[in-house]
């Protein structure tokens, strides 16, 4: 059935009361490959609740682990899930997100843009609490056969690195087991977990999540030239360019600018295949 933009556009927002606390926010951390070494005083405060800090990509996972695709069930969008695939993530923090807190989330369809032969819906979630908004995420989410409705085409968001060397480049080991690990906050794929299933799907084995390798470049980056505080980001976008397995290792190349570092992030193992691109840190 084709998507009626219109219709999907015009409904009401979805409403949800969520809930996190230090456990909610310690796992995830471990998830992203957080607490080795673990006596590290700089990884302690991504493990140790005492001294915790959350990761502004939490909120991709805070409450309902994959609430951002809530409005995929909006009126006007019936599509064959298989033809769906998660391109690109922003999320924006409009302060810093508390280790132990509650809020009302909403999830809407933003917008929906016509690619010819896709269709790109936009999901947006925002989070607020009895302080005021917390987050806003984006969601694209990439249809496959879906496009030639007569929509926009919508912005187009691409970066290309800077023709000069990286400013720092750092390499970052994804564990064997670290889909296991960070699929327990929230996002049950058997995708990543399931060998006979990866391979229906055209895998040999189970690939990691996207938001994971999304969450492990956003913590490099606070790490290596944030002083690891993470209360100065204010957004993080990226585009998924490809996949990655655990066991591989990730090569995180930065480029800093006025508020702004630029990313890219490839599979080192496999000649440096793309995994995001398009991929900004703004920071104050």
């Amino acid at each position: 059935m084709p998507i009626d933009a219109s219709a999907a556009l015009a409904a009401e927002p979805r409403r949800a009361e969520i809930g996190w606390d230090h456990k909610d926010v310690q796992l995830y951390h471990l998830g992203l490959g957080a607490g080795i070494p673990a006596t590290d005083p700089d990884e302690l405060r991504y493990t140790l609740e005492s001294r915790l800090q959350v990761l502004p990509s939490f909120a991709t996972v805070a409450g309902a682990g994959t609430a951002a695709f809530g409005g995929m069930g909006a009126p006007g969008i019936d599509v064959d899930l298989a033809a769906v695939l998660h391109g690109g993530q922003t999320v924006r923090v409009h302060r810093p997100i508390p280790v132990t807190g509650s809020a009302v989330q909403t999830s809407k369809v933003a917008a929906v843009h016509d690619k010819g032969k896709a269709a790109v819906i936009v999901l947006r979630t925002e989070a607020s609490d009895g302080d005021g908004p917390l987050w806003t995420n984006d969601a694209q989410i990439f249809v496959r056969g879906e496009g030639g409705f007569g929509g926009e085409r919508g912005p187009s968001d691409r970066l290309a690195p800077p023709e000069r060397a990286p400013d720092r480049t750092v390499a970052r080991p994804i564990r064997e087991d670290q889909a296991l690990l960070y699929r327990l906050s929230g996002d049950w794929n058997p995708l990543h977990a399931d060998p006979a299933f990866a391979q229906t799907a055209g895998f040999d084995r189970p690939i990691l999540h996207g938001l994971c390798t999304y969450g492990m470049t956003l913590k490099a980056v606070t790490d290596t030239l944030l002083d690891g505080d993470v209360s100065r980001i204010t957004a993080y976008r990226t585009r998924f360019a490809g996949v990655v397995f655990p066991g591989e290792t990730l090569r995180i190349r930065m480029w800093t600018g006025d508020g702004r570092i630029q990313v890219t992030v490839a599979a080192a193992e496999r000649d440096d295949a793309p995994v995001l691109a398009d991929t900004l840190v703004e920071h104050s």
